[in-house]
């Protein structure tokens, strides 16, 4: 019988993580849909952004209550993780706590794994009453209705759930080893289980085939939930915690507010001003701007699958704190939603897009939005991540003035001023500098 048991944990965790390769691997597609960008320069700089703000959680704590919280549930949810190699090793095995023979290094990690699973449980419920009793202003956007929230929701639960069962988990055994019940006894002192062994006494007189099913249960639970939730995460928001490090590392590196041009309108301004430069030959038809995913870049579309829809670029932006349509995170959650679309198409398809006859502006993203944008960056700033939600904007902004001239009235005004005075404002040239007469 405990073969068979062994043998069906080995099933259930090789279905797990193919499901989860498989998953990852079509992610990874999708990403790379994008237009090729380089991001490998100065490797020294992103190696210590991605540690400051990835790892480091720079940002993170310049909200210090939130700040603070998800720092407890990132570096214990991380940390508890560990553990899940002694249980994969006595799941296979058929073994119990196969590493307890580390002695008092255990006994100091088992602990450390208590505390951080209590800290993890309660900045989880915390999270969970911030968003639906207390219901901070960024949680309430109308972009959050419907799946996003419930999203969100169902994470906490389930982090709540894991560290629940973790804790009585543990609580179970630490009864058992009291009443040193067959392989339970293992000499642990209850300074290996501060948080359980506080626990066990709700267990009250509870007989040990009780004991011995609540240990196995929570155990089973603890695993399968660990199974279910890292296969959740490519469908949910939370892929961000596999995304956060790599989406930093290729973050942007320039100064803020420093905009890329576009190299074919580079190169023909080139062959303008000097008849002696020969502009590359540009193979295929050329899109100025984007006007689907397809046509952004790699990294802007990572960007889009390392959105945690936290809502700190909305509620940093100018345009939307003053009632515009522009919502920063809005822009980012419909690129996920169209590339998405976008891949089960493809997967549908054989790998080939079939024109659906959608596209992310105009079917997505409308002009009202991108044209609200002061590109002011604070959405930039803010973010956790390091995602850019200004560049996507710029990007599409580009494509309805350079392919649709369907910039708005007051741009037209000034580009055609541009265009005819040199300068934005409606008077020649020969009179720009007449404000220096005036007394």
């Amino acid at each position: 019988m405990e073969y068979i048991i062994n043998i069906i944990f080995i099933v259930l965790l090789i279905s797990g993580l193919l499901l989860f390769t498989k998953n990852v691997v079509q992610i990874r597609r999708n990403i790379l849909l994008g237009k090729p960008v380089n991001r490998t320069d100065n490797q020294t700089q992103r190696w210590k952004t991605m540690f400051r703000v990835a790892m480091g959680q720079s940002k993170m704590v310049t909200r210090p209550l939130p700040g603070i919280l998800h720092l407890f549930v990132y570096i214990g949810f991380v940390v508890i993780n560990i553990e899940v190699i002694e249980i994969i090793i006595d799941g296979v095995c058929g073994t119990h706590r196969v590493f307890s023979v580390l002695g008092s290094l255990y006994t100091f990690l088992i602990a450390t794994f208590e505390i951080l699973a209590a800290l993890v449980f309660l900045g989880c419920v915390i999270f969970f009453t911030r968003r639906n009793v207390v219901k901070i202003k960024r949680f309430l956007s109308n972009d959050l209705n419907g799946w996003p929230r419930s999203d969100a929701n169902y994470i906490l639960v389930a982090e709540i759930a894991l560290m629940a069962a973790f804790l009585f988990m543990n609580a179970a055994d630490f009864r058992l080893q009291q009443v040193h019940f067959s392989h339970y006894d293992l000499g642990l002192s209850s300074s290996a289980f501060p948080i359980s062994s506080l626990l066990a006494s709700l267990y009250g007189d509870a007989s040990i085939p009780f004991l011995v099913m609540a240990e196995r249960s929570t155990w089973w639970f603890h695993i399968l939930g660990i199974l279910v939730f890292m296969n959740y995460l490519p469908y949910s928001k939370h892929f961000h915690v596999i995304l956060a490090f790599p989406n930093v590392f290729y973050s942007n590196l320039k100064v803020k507010g420093e905009f890329t041009n576009l190299a074919v309108v580079t190169n023909e301004v080139k062959a303008m001003l000097d008849p002696t430069f020969v502009p590359p030959v540009v193979e295929g038809l050329t899109r100025f701007g984007a006007k689907d995913v397809q046509d952004l870049s790699w990294k802007q579309l990572m960007d889009a699958y390392s959105c945690t829809e936290c809502g700190r670029c909305t509620s940093a932006c100018p345009a939307n704190i003053t009632g515009k349509k522009l919502s920063p995170r809005k822009i980012m959650m419909d690129t996920r939603d169209r590339l998405e679309e976008v891949g089960s198409n493809m997967t549908k398809n054989g790998g080939k897009f079939i024109d659906d006859g959608k596209s992310l502006f105009g079917d997505y993203i409308s002009g009202e939005e991108i044209w609200a944008c002061t590109s002011c960056n604070a959405c930039v700033q803010e973010c956790p991540v390091n995602i850019d939600p200004l560049s996507i904007i710029i990007d599409l902004r580009r494509f309805q003035v350079m392919e649709q001239s369907a910039a708005p009235t007051e741009l037209n005004m000034m580009m055609t001023n541009m265009e005819n005075n040199g300068a934005p404002w409606q008077f020649a040239q020969s009179d720009r500098l007449n404000w220096v007469n005036e007394n």
